[in-house]
């Protein structure tokens, strides 16, 4: 196809599914450089090259496809491949695209529109959907679960398998039973709960679906008597009883889950990662965290206990780690303390009455030392 060689080609005008045989030549009129159209039934086209757009079909391996304008209805198909690179090498708009003003107003309305959709599903839709689902989830598939979020918060924390964490000092074991047995007394929970200690220096406690609890050694290491650890973990079992990370698993899969769709592929690795990361530095619903505390202060009540103990491990935390940052500060940073202190110290039922201790000086030790 030179100046002057016609060309074969298709021509649609867009008004019908007719398909014309056409004839098309690359001329120069009144200084432009256009492509003339012809077929025996229609009056000649004329293209200029300048305002040609191709468009693009995945099937069509040769020839090249054409539009005139980027909203032209009209195509016109070159099948010569010959035809089709003199078109290329000459039309200089071919993939140019305008926005009009009218567009972009739609597109900022569509955009709006799609992201208060997400943050609906997100902060309103999912936290309700979640809250319904946890309560009909059977026990065993939250075991199930449960174990197999445990085992990925082993590998979150270096751990080369799901044991090799996990602090198992005899004395220390014991300790923590009579610890967790004291606490839960005659408390009915669903679960054969299972509370164990690893070896990380984190000052923090989380629970997983299912009912397990884990108290890090940097928490036993902050704490300055076993009452205030009971606490904590009074905090933990709460949370199970009530079936917190259950809820916080399904609203952070959802959520995850959603932005995976809108940015990409977040499945495999990234889930489990985040869903690790959300556990371990779980932040429920304020109403969760208040349920929890409340549980917390009945169990040290039934316990004969006194529950300021508990505010007095967080006011601890504040003084002396509340300028830390990440996953380290979370039991520091945790929202409102003051108020879940002064809480604490207000449902304490023993005041200045001689209590039994949770633990001996002599359990106590071995607890801290469970790690050893």
């Amino acid at each position: 196809m030179d100046m002057n060689a016609p060309a074969e080609g298709k021509y649609f005008d867009g008004k019908s599914a007719r398909q014309l045989p056409v004839t098309v030549t690359l001329e120069t009129r009144h200084n432009t450089s256009v492509l003339v159209i012809q077929s025996d039934n229609t009056s000649e086209e004329i293209w200029p090259l300048a305002e040609l757009r191709e468009v693009r079909e995945q099937a069509r391996a040769e020839g090249i496809v054409l539009s005139l304008g980027q909203d032209g209805i009209a195509r016109l198909i070159l099948l010569e491949a010959n035809a089709a690179q003199i078109v290329r090498d000459n039309a200089p708009n071919l993939g140019k695209v305008v926005v009009k003003k009218s567009k972009w107003r739609q597109l900022v309305v569509w955009s709006t529109g799609a992201v208060a959709s997400v943050v609906v599903i997100m902060f309103v839709i999912l936290p309700a959907l979640s809250n319904q689902l946890a309560t009909m989830i059977p026990i065993e598939r939250e075991v199930a679960l449960g174990d197999v979020s445990m085992n990925q918060i082993h590998r979150f924390l270096g751990g080369s398998d799901e044991n090799d964490l996990a602090c198992e000092n005899p004395e220390g074991l014991l300790a923590l039973q009579k610890m967790t047995k004291r606490m839960v007394g005659t408390t009915e929970i669903p679960y054969d709960l299972k509370v164990q200690v690893f070896d990380h220096e984190m000052i923090n406690a989380f629970a997983v679906p299912g009912g397990q609890v884990v108290l890090f050694e940097g928490l036993l290491d902050a704490a300055r008597s076993p009452e205030e650890v009971a606490g904590v973990l009074g905090h933990e079992i709460g949370h199970v009883v009530n079936r917190d990370p259950m809820r916080l698993t399904l609203r952070s899969a959802g959520s995850v889950g959603i932005l995976g769709m809108v940015f990409g592929d977040f499945a495999g690795g990234f889930m489990a990662l985040a869903l690790t990361e959300k556990l371990i530095s779980a932040q429920y619903a304020q109403g969760a965290e208040s349920g929890a505390d409340e549980f917390a202060h009945q169990l040290m009540a039934d316990a004969n206990l006194p529950s300021a103990s508990f505010a007095m491990f967080f006011r601890t935390l504040k003084e002396e780690h509340g300028g830390q940052t990440g996953l380290m500060s979370h039991l520091a940073s945790h929202p409102n303390l003051d108020g879940r202190a002064a809480a604490a110290v207000a449902a304490d039922v023993i005041g200045e009455q001689a209590y039994e201790p949770v633990l001996t000086p002599q359990e106590w030790r071995a607890l801290r030392n469970i790690c050893k």
